[in-house]
């Protein structure tokens, strides 16, 4: 229930349809960050499976949109929590209409969807997960300085966040290995096989990041709400599921083209045995972070089991210049995010001062 309160200066009209309002943009905002993370990483799910012909762009891309939106249902929502409550102590919010609450909400979203734009205009593969936490630390920072932040629960993400590619990048060398063995004496006609079970290791996948990476969004739409109000603690209902649910796979099949030409041939020449074991060691990796509640970038684990599998096959094979690419975008997404929430928070505060 919203409580009907009084805004100095307004001539005594109550607040509800102005808090309504700023509900509606943030959750339109947040969603509209689920739908830039769909069409940004989609390039994650499919560009192997269309890189090896298993599956037609079209085909792939309805699969994976299918899977993502069955994906946020299946896992509860560990990964939401740990957004929504584990990086900046929404408890110390005065909750309701507050100019900077809704400021630094906005800003952080922001902050994010501009940087997966940007990032998806150059074709470089980086993460929408990066970008989120930055976001929010930028918007944070700027609004009230670090004793909102919690840090400890800021360093549980970054592990994560830092911990899964290496890990992605040992399973898919050790991935294509054991294949390699057991199908050591297998005629050439394994191929078609490969290309088969592709089908099943890209959907494995895609419903893997659709459970970690909606939650996401969750986990912000839910946070803004107990900081405006709105919710009194911070309990995610069925429609904010659902409606994550439902953006992140429209984004999903509207497909990032320029990033899946990126993975799918520009770090390693992929057959359909390399998209098998990557694929597969990515959906390990994401399912079991998102069990755990720890939010993972589907972009580095991908990318990084890529590189795995090319160096188990052959380490000069690896097109170390792009790999080279997507690491620097790992490294300075978060502060690059950060900056720009800083900056959007500082724009919103100077065009509506007394708000």
């Amino acid at each position: 229930m919203l409580r009907r309160r009084k805004r100095p200066g307004t001539g005594g009209f109550t607040i509800e349809g102005t808090l309504l309002l700023f509900a509606v943009i943030v959750v339109g905002l947040a969603l509209f960050f689920d739908y830039s993370n769909g069409f940004h990483d989609a390039a994650n799910v499919v560009a192997t499976i269309i890189a090896t012909g298993a599956m037609t762009p079209r085909s792939a891309l309805g699969l994976a949109a299918f899977a993502h939106f069955v994906g946020p249902f299946l896992l509860g929502t560990a990964v939401a929590q740990t957004i929504g409550t584990g990086i900046i102590d929404i408890s110390a919010f005065d909750p309701g209409l507050t100019g900077v609450s809704i400021s630094l909400v906005i800003a952080a979203l922001i902050g994010a969807i501009a940087w997966n734009l940007i990032t998806w205009a150059w074709g470089l593969p980086s993460s929408s997960s990066h970008a989120l936490v930055g976001g929010m630390i930028g918007a944070v920072l700027i609004a009230y300085g670090p004793d909102k932040v919690l840090w400890k629960g800021l360093l549980y993400v970054v592990s994560f966040l830092i911990l899964t590619p290496v890990l992605s990048l040992v399973f898919g060398a050790l991935a294509l290995k054991v294949t390699f063995r057991l199908s050591r004496k297998a005629t050439p006609q394994i191929s078609h096989f490969f290309n088969r079970v592709q089908i099943l290791s890209s959907i494995a996948l895609s419903l893997s990041h659709g459970a970690n990476d909606a939650q996401k969004s969750m986990g912000i739409i839910t946070m803004s709400l107990v900081i405006l109000g709105v919710f009194p603690d911070f309990h995610i209902p069925f429609w904010v599921i659902a409606s994550c649910a439902g953006a992140i796979s429209l984004g999903t099949a509207s497909g990032g083209w320029r990033i899946i030409k990126t993975l799918g041939s520009k770090i390693y020449r992929l057959r359909s045995v390399h998209a098998f074991c990557a694929q597969t060691g990515s959906a390990i990796v994401i399912f079991v972070a998102a069990l755990l509640g720890g939010p993972v970038s589907t972009t580095h684990v991908v990318s990084s089991s890529i590189m795995g599998v090319g160096a188990g096959h052959r380490v000069s094979a690896v097109r170390w210049g792009v790999a080279k690419s997507i690491i620097i975008a790992w490294f300075i997404t978060i502060p690059a995010s950060a900056v720009m929430a800083g900056f959007s928070f500082y724009i919103i505060r100077l065009a509506h001062p007394g708000f």
